[in-house]
């Protein structure tokens, strides 16, 4: 009841199945990241830090540790789906939710066609047979199937996936060790140190890449309105997953890395194929090593890490309709499921549309990739500005730590990634972005200016938010 009341002080039903537990939301956030994700891109994120992909890796945990943070406190104060468009939009104003609604759009809207996409092409080239267009359709389907039963059912399917990725993931742990431990392999720190290359902004390049792997624990905060335990239990279920896949995405990359066969080549010429890790794989384990790792990587995003990027792309969705920021017909909940079931189907449409045409582009993947990780990284910059404002600003808080160190250290970080992004990366960003001012003058330019349902913040008192 009392979270119920939550909601309803800012003009919301309760509409959504509150049946998530802490270990539902650990799940979801681990699948989401899918804590084999490096293998996918490992050579990328190699050739970019200059061999310290350990280190890169590191520091994405760092550096995403501060954002983890700030999300608990914005979702303290906020207990709803929405994520960065509503912490911001209430935190700041309206209409600077609305443009961190637009930008994470980015990473919510084109991550699962990434995903399709890459788990498609993968199984395609294990299986030549099944064209791209088919897996990735095939993928689609079930997914949208699933979420639209229910949450229940889509937490059910991807803790057995989860259970899964981590067999696989402790296969390769274990023959990668054991060829290093009996002196088959070269044993080496510079996965996460070398003097001759080391740059902090080759290693904030690097990041940037591989923040990819890290996108999904945030998307937990989107299932706040559908977790037993509220805005306290999302927090701590967030800071579990970031730690948790950080620490496996250290593991297997420092591993991989001194197993690398042709290190130089790597470097020079990077991962057109996106097999590093599978030749790693193979130099440990063989053949067989390299296809577990690579089909279990190719299943894994083709349907828990896309179940659950469908699950939160709805959801955000849902929350921008229902503040009629979008059309209204994707703030339609199912009676009987209760699930935003307009916004899943539409995000299933999307996703094939979307996969389907960058299967024609050589560029595809990369252009998909580079997008979504700027949107994300800006989303993020725009939560820690949002929870200076509202808690030290407008509610004059006398938590220095929680309210302004540890957001403008996470803005930092975050920043200096962000300048040493990809340029073409920046550029699309930027792109997007201005499209969103256009969309948002035009919202003005037709009197459905942005306005948040329970939005007055001068209202609230600062000990009514802490209680949250």
């Amino acid at each position: 009841m009392q979270l119920q009341e939550e909601l309803a002080r800012y003009g919301y039903r309760q509409e959504l199945a509150r049946k998530l537990r802490f270990r539902d939301l650990v799940a979801y956030g681990l699948v989401y990241m899918v804590p084999i994700a490096p293998m996918a891109i490992f050579g990328s994120v190699y050739a970019g830090s200059g061999g310290m992909v350990a280190l890169a890796y590191a520091v994405g945990v760092v550096a995403l540790v501060f954002t983890a943070f700030s999300y608990a406190q914005m979702v303290k104060a906020f207990p709803m789906s929405g994520s960065v468009y509503n912490y911001a939009g209430r935190g700041v104003s309206p209409p600077v939710g609305f443009l961190a609604g637009w930008v994470i759009l980015l990473d919510y809207v084109l991550v699962p066609g990434l995903l399709y996409l890459v788990a498609s092409v993968a199984m395609h080239a294990t299986v030549p047979a099944v064209p791209v267009w088919l897996w990735l359709l095939g993928f689609v389907v079930v997914n949208t199937i699933v979420n639209s039963v229910g949450i229940r059912m889509t937490a059910m399917v991807t803790r057995v996936m989860l259970v899964g990725e981590l067999i696989v993931l402790a296969i390769f742990l274990v023959v990668a060790g054991w060829v290093l431990a009996t002196g088959k392999g070269r044993f080496s720190w510079e996965a996460f140190y070398n003097s001759e290359t080391f740059t902090w902004s080759l290693v904030a390049g690097a990041v940037s890449i591989a923040v990819l792997s890290f996108l999904g624990f945030d998307g937990i905060s989107m299932l706040a309105e559908e977790a037993k335990g509220g805005s306290r239990q999302v927090g701590r279920a967030m800071a579990a997953v970031l730690v948790l896949a950080g620490v496996l995405f250290i593991a297997q990359t420092w591993l991989a890395a001194m197993l690398v066969p042709d290190s130089g080549t790597l470097l020079a010429q990077g991962d057109p194929d996106g097999t590093a890790f599978y030749d790693a794989a193979a130099v440990a384990g063989g053949g067989w090593l390299a296809t577990l790792c690579a089909v279990a990587t190719a299943i894994a995003w083709g349907l828990p890490n896309s179940m659950v990027a469908q699950v939160a792309t709805s959801r955000l969705l849902y929350a921008m309709a229902r503040d009629r920021q979008l059309p209204g017909f994707l703030a339609k909940v199912s009676i009987r499921r209760s699930v935003p079931i307009n916004a899943t189907l539409l995000t299933g449409v999307v996703s094939v549309v979307l996969g389907l045409y960058m299967a024609t582009r050589a560029d595809g993947i990369t252009l998909l990739s580079s997008l979504i990780n700027f949107g994300a990284m800006v989303a993020f910059l725009v939560l820690h500005v949002s929870v200076v404002v509202h808690h030290l600003i407008r509610r004059r808080s006398g938590n220095w730590w929680a309210h302004l160190f540890m957001p403008s250290l996470g803005f930092a970080v975050l920043a200096f990634v962000v300048v040493n992004a990809n340029i073409a990366a920046q550029r699309l960003g930027l792109a997007w972005l201005a499209l969103g001012v256009v969309v948002l003058a035009g919202l003005y330019l037709s009197g459905r200016r942005p306005v948040l349902s329970g939005f007055a913040p001068a209202q609230v008192p600062a000990r009514d938010v802490e209680r949250v």
